[in-house]
């Protein structure tokens, strides 16, 4: 069967490259990202691979999406390079410290005007893990997502996919179109040309913002969470040092000692007095206090 027509939206994320000279520079309270470099979702660029893989197979046409600031433009230049039709880059001000649900609601919207046969991404963000805004854009717009996938074909008019299952396992379902398929691995992504690299750097990448997707301002962003922004605490920068425990001491005892920051228990005095002692010694206390009066006794 020939799949006319097929078009394909891939989202493509950034993530934090942990490679030296990363840093971590806390101001206060916060965290400044200025020592990390940025680079794409690896996930995602298999992702893009599968799309490159169909285009070549069926002449499906790939549409990148990056939703975020024009750095994302060096994202989408690499796209091109690998072969993508079109780039569009969504942003509005005040976008960033949305939660899942208000950036979902953005790419459900862009899904919705895009009108897409499949959408792919990553499943998981290498830096912080699973990203609920892909799944769920695909509920909100009421369409299958199928995450952990390895690979997929086409039959007739729907798309199986093999995905992972718990302990290592396969399993294989299916879904109409249009549909989510969230990649977990797949074929390494091609290495573009330095002449396909050099003509991607004059290609157009589509700017939108709300205008675009006719979404009101207070819907996106912190506005438009679910999730309230909270106050964080970060490591201290210089650390109190610790007191190596003395050796000799039992081991239950130095743990003890680690716990307590190397802080010795105060000690005290052990009263070793019977019943009818000890309350005549609280009685006298309670008395030479002013508490109780001996008449009271």
């Amino acid at each position: 069967m020939a799949y006319n027509n097929l078009n394909i939206l891939v989202l493509l994320r950034e993530t934090n490259d942990p490679r030296p000279p990363a840093r971590v520079i806390t101001r206060g309270a916060g965290i400044s990202d200025r020592g990390l470099r940025r680079i794409p979702n690896p996930a995602d660029l298999v992702a893009l691979e599968e799309a490159l893989r169909l285009k070549d197979t069926f002449g499906a046409r790939v549409t990148v999406l990056a939703i975020g600031p024009s750095r994302l433009d060096d994202t989408l230049a690499l796209a091109f390079s690998m072969g993508a039709d079109r780039g569009i880059r969504f942003n509005e001000h005040g976008l960033e410290g949305g939660d899942g649900v208000a950036d979902a609601r953005v790419l459900a919207r862009i899904t919705t005007i895009l009108a897409p046969t499949l959408i792919f991404s990553g499943n998981r963000l290498a830096d912080r893990g699973d990203d609920p805004a892909p799944a769920l854009a695909a509920a909100t717009s009421g369409i299958p997502c199928i995450s952990a996938a390895v690979s997929l074909r086409f039959v007739k008019d729907r798309v199986e996919v093999l995905r992972k299952a718990d302990r290592g396992g396969r399993q294989e379902v299916s879904a109409e179109f249009p549909a989510m398929v969230l990649f977990d691995e797949g074929a390494t992504p091609r290495y573009p040309s330095v002449d396909d690299i050099n003509l991607a750097l004059t290609r157009t990448v589509e700017k939108w913002d709300l205008a675009n997707l006719g979404l009101p301002f207070w819907e996106i962003g912190p506005t438009g969470s679910r999730l309230t922004l909270a106050e964080f605490g970060v490591p201290r920068q210089d650390p109190v040092r610790v007191v190596t425990p003395d050796a000799t001491l039992p081991a239950f005892e130095r743990i003890l000692a680690l716990l307590s920051g190397g802080i010795k228990a105060r000690e005290g005095r052990t009263h070793l007095l019977s019943a009818e002692e000890t309350a005549d010694s609280l009685w006298r206390i309670l008395c030479e206090e002013g508490v109780v009066t001996q008449a009271e006794g």
